[in-house]
């Protein structure tokens, strides 16, 4: 393969593509710089978009910035690039997170199964909306677990009996939560209501939340809490949501940007077989809760996200932050 200088415009191309990736509470906690010389996209955690509270560790940081870094990936094949990908590059800066190198592709070394994902960057969105009971077709589900293993993680389809428990410790969660000011200072910090919600470029707007729960076992989480928002109504969710376990084998910086590739490959997958999704972390905010959470049966693996899939209405977009603000090009 051989080294190609990318312009600029598909260096914005390729980072707005990562930047629509999910992220908790939607901070976008990424930065991108980018070394022309050496076509090397560099992936930077925005550590003053981290939440020490909700978010010990920066775990979750790390998956969102490694669900970003797959849609790069995406961006990148169907640019007819090869990005080659060192993850943790540098362990005296561990805010750098990936170096992405450029390199052109041979028409018969495209990625394909990489670059027939990005139609689904743009559809992606999280939906906190009520799903149809309806079954997931068992051949749908082996190709979300195919998509999981493709990028290092796993992805377990709960039984009855461990989906109670899943539910159980994310309900535990979320009065947890209720009680703690430092989990309310973060979801006042990131969420945006009023004529706020018009202009944001981050965070989750009132017009994301959908309707208030009335009824039903869905794990939705209320970015509302106690807020009034305006024209919400409130409905009945599923009784019985499909919920499917992503986890990897470790539980460290490189594990959870696995993690976040492996979430993302999952969550296009799901969008282009015409499923909603969302994504859940309540129960997983400690090692201590994710061993509560894993497979009781093989008891392997440390669960890294909760996802909710089913069929159902796609959520609106959300803000994204301008690219400028988020690329640096020496």
């Amino acid at each position: 393969m051989a080294l190609r200088h990318v312009d600029e415009e598909t260096v914005v191309t390729l980072v707005a593509a990562a930047t629509a990736a999910p992220s908790m509470h939607n901070a976008q906690p990424w930065r991108f710089r980018f070394l022309r010389g050496e076509s090397l996209l560099l992936l930077y955690a925005d550590d003053e978009r981290a939440m020490p509270r909700s978010d010990p560790g920066n775990r979750a940081l790390h998956i969102g910035c490694g669900a970003a870094l797959f849609n790069l990936r995406v961006a990148a094949a169907h640019a007819g690039l090869a990005p080659g990908v060192r993850l943790l590059p540098e362990p005296q800066d561990p805010l750098l997170l990936a170096a992405v190198h450029l390199a052109e592709q041979a028409g018969h070394e495209r990625d394909d199964a990489l670059a027939r994902l990005h139609a689904g960057i743009r559809q992606r969105h999280t939906s906190r909306h009520p799903f149809a009971e309806t079954d997931i077709p068992a051949d749908v589900r082996s190709m979300l677990q195919d998509a999981a293993a493709r990028e290092s993680a796993a992805l377990h389809f709960p039984g009855p009996w461990h989906a109670e428990t899943v539910l159980d410790l994310v309900r535990d969660a979320e009065s947890r939560d209720a009680m703690d000011p430092g989990a309310r200072e973060d979801l006042i910090r990131w969420t945006r209501l009023g004529p706020e919600a018009d202009t944001a470029v981050d965070g989750v707007p009132e017009y994301a939340f959908g309707p208030r729960k009335r009824d039903g076992r869905a794990p939705v989480r209320d970015f509302a809490g106690r807020r009034p928002v305006a024209d919400r109504g409130t409905t009945t969710f599923e009784f019985t949501p499909h919920l499917a376990l992503l986890s990897t084998s470790g539980d460290g910086p490189e594990d959870w940007l696995h993690a976040g590739q492996a979430l993302e490959r999952v969550l296009l997958e799901a969008t282009l077989a015409e499923l909603a999704t969302s994504l859940t972390s309540h129960a997983l905010e400690t090692a201590e809760l994710r061993l509560l959470v894993r497979d009781p049966g093989s008891g392997l693996g440390q669960v890294q996200m909760v996802l909710r899939i089913g069929y159902g209405p796609r959520g609106p977009a959300t803000p994204r932050r301008p690219v400028k603000d988020v690329l640096r090009l020496t």
